[in-house]
């Protein structure tokens, strides 16, 4: 539903309310002892009335044609405390996507309104640039700024400006998208970037490859880099190779992986990287968005690290973006001239007929001959329902989602129908059924959407550079630090292991870094850090000795101090690690600050380890 078509209807709910006294559906809400409820049922029932709802202490009742005065008259009894209407409730999503072709106008992805990103104007002059690591940008898009875009190829991957399928082009459109009229608009509209190509043909490269190409991005005088991809294992090449990134004062994103486990994915487990989950339009966390656990070691050894797991998350279910030209389907559905939204499942084609509801479409019906067949979704296949509504003669086919949200599928690979069929929303069921005419359309599309982390992540990625854009004197640890504090909490209360410290907002952020400067004050979405540099340690044992291994990013100064228990142990050179020896037999508890060179107060948060 688009805004005005909202107001209005909040306008004539508020009419409605006010002028009359009916509940939806004539349904009312009869409030009576469980005790004698049996006794009131039975007065209803006398009365005409449909039971619906044998609640505890309540039943909810339907007296069709009957106003609420007249139900409270028909039930004057002594049993009954309370009558009132029976509400109706309809599901809906928090956010959604603008209304309308992107082929044809320019819309705004749900995304952009749920992270405030839309409230915060971009500075094209700050210099703000975005490395996209990825499978190349397909430059027939008319949806950026190309004078600001450049790119590396890597060894084997071809040019970077011909895609190696949609994601790239997709990842890069929620990024910087252009504000231009047409298609979709990114999170920092037009902000500069630079792609390297490292995926290959099989759609896949190696971790060598991402250290290489972080330092490419460095080369091009990137700000972030954005990295939508992931896999298991670790190595310090790849580590060292984002903590330089990071030290430098830039800022790393990538995603926490699709597989809806607890797995930690790598270059996002990393403590120089900022792990990002994904959320839908709702604000609930995505079924397939990764969480592992912010622990690492076991027993004694157990250390706690809030850089090695999700920080936050952005909208990734269904997002909608640039695609490679004509390699997405666009649907454009309309009721009675009324637009709504919709999805693309199978068969390109323009149609407009009559309306004809056609249940489950679990067989065929003369009835939907010339007509495009409204069909709920359940029972039988997609497939099965769009089949039955062509052999009935039906030239076009709306399956509408039997729970709150849009309804996304395909009609299967073996799918032999050629009528247009379209996914609807549930939201938009009634007024579908209510109407007379329909419009299907199908057609090859620059725009389409995806799901995933992956789309998360240049979501933070292009928010970060947008408030980095109004406060450009701060380093990249200082706007991770600033989008976790400003987070909207979701999920467990507090920082959890699916949202982090909750759903990015721009305006909060921005706001966050005008009023406290770039070091910050306290989070509203979490503990503070205490300064830029982030450190875990992780304790072990061999001959009677104890070690413990410090990992740190973000400290700026060429040497740091080592703090054990408050007490310097060293000062060594700032490269990012270093191995703490302890004599001695027995247990013991250790607490390490890292901390730049001859300074107290711009150190690490304390970490941990237990022997």
């Amino acid at each position: 539903m688009n805004k005005n078509k909202l107001a209005l209807a909040l306008l004539l709910s508020g009419i409605c309310t006010a002028g009359n006294a009916y509940a939806d559906n004539d349904r009312y809400i009869i409030q009576v002892d469980n005790s004698k409820k049996g006794v009131v049922k039975a007065l209803a029932k006398k009365l005409g009335a449909t039971i619906k709802v044998d609640g505890n202490g309540f039943i909810a009742a339907q007296f069709s044609g009957h106003d609420l005065a007249s139900v409270k008259g028909l039930l004057n009894n002594p049993h009954i405390t309370l009558i009132e209407e029976d509400n109706k409730r309809v599901p809906f999503a928090q956010y959604s996507d603008d209304m309308g072709d992107p082929m044809q106008q320019q819309l705004t992805p749900y995304a952009v309104y749920q992270s405030q990103a839309d409230q915060v104007t971009f500075d094209a002059n700050a210099g703000m640039k975005v490395c996209v690591i990825d499978s190349g940008l397909d430059n027939s898009n008319p949806d950026f700024i190309w004078g600001n875009i450049t790119g590396d190829n890597d060894a084997g991957t071809g040019n970077w400006f011909e895609h190696g399928g949609p994601h790239g082009t997709h990842v890069a459109g929620t990024i910087g998208a252009a504000d231009n009229n047409q298609g979709v608009i990114g999170m920092a509209p037009g902000v500069a970037m630079h792609i390297i190509k490292v995926f290959n043909e099989a759609g896949w490269g190696y971790s060598s490859d991402l250290a290489h190409a972080a330092d490419l991005c460095a080369q091009a005088g990137a700000n972030i880099i954005n990295m939508s991809l992931g896999g298991g294992g670790s190595n310090s090449t790849e580590s060292n190779a984002f903590a330089n990134f990071t030290n430098a004062g830039g800022l790393v994103v990538a995603a926490a992986g699709n597989d809806g486990n607890n797995v930690r994915s790598y270059p996002a487990g990393y403590s120089s990287v900022m792990m990002i989950g994904a959320n839908d339009a709702n604000n609930d966390i995505a079924s397939f968005s990764q969480f592992p656990s912010c622990s690492s070691g076991r027993g004694k050894h157990a250390t706690n690290d809030e850089t090695i797991c999700v920080e936050v998350t952005a909208g990734g279910v269904d997002t909608l973006s640039t695609y490679p030209a004509g390699l997405a389907s666009a649907a454009n559905l309309a009721a009675d001239g009324t637009p709504y939204a919709s999805s693309a499942m199978e068969n390109i084609g323009d149609v407009t007929a009559t309306a004809y509801y056609m249940g489950t479409a679990e067989s065929s019906d003369s009835n939907a001959a010339g007509k495009v067949c409204l069909i709920d979704r359940g029972v039988v296949s997609f497939y099965d329902k769009v089949a039955n509504c062509e052999n009935s003669g039906g030239v076009g086919a709306v399956i509408i989602n039997n729970e709150a949200g849009m309804l996304y599928g395909t009609l299967g690979e073996t799918n032999d129908t050629s009528i247009p069929a379209v996914g609807a929303a549930f939201e938009d069921r009634s007024a579908l059924l209510a109407s007379t005419s329909i419009s299907v359309n199908i057609g090859s599309s620059d725009y389409g959407f995806m799901s995933g982390t992956s789309m998360a992540t240049p979501a933070v990625a292009g928010l970060a550079a947008l408030v980095w854009s109004n406060h450009p004197q701060c380093t990249g640890t200082e706007i991770r630090n600033a989008l976790k504090a400003t987070a909207q909490d979701q999920g467990a209360t507090g920082k959890d292991d699916y949202f982090g410290y909750g759903i990015v907002k721009a305006a909060d952020a921005n706001a966050y870094l005008t009023a406290n400067g770039c070091a910050g004050g306290s989070q509203g979405g979490g503990d503070p850090t205490a300064s830029d540099i982030s450190l875990s340690a992780n304790g072990y044992k061999s001959k009677g000795n104890k070690f413990v291994d410090l990992n740190w990013s973000g400290a700026t100064t060429s040497q740091v101090d080592i703090y054990r228990n408050g007490t310097k142990v060293t000062s060594t050179a700032n490269n990012n690690s270093y191995t703490d020896t302890i004599a001695g037999k027995g247990g013991g508890t250790y607490s390490y600050q890292v901390c730049e060179a001859q300074s107290t107060t711009a150190c690490s948060s304390n970490a941990t380890v237990v022997f």
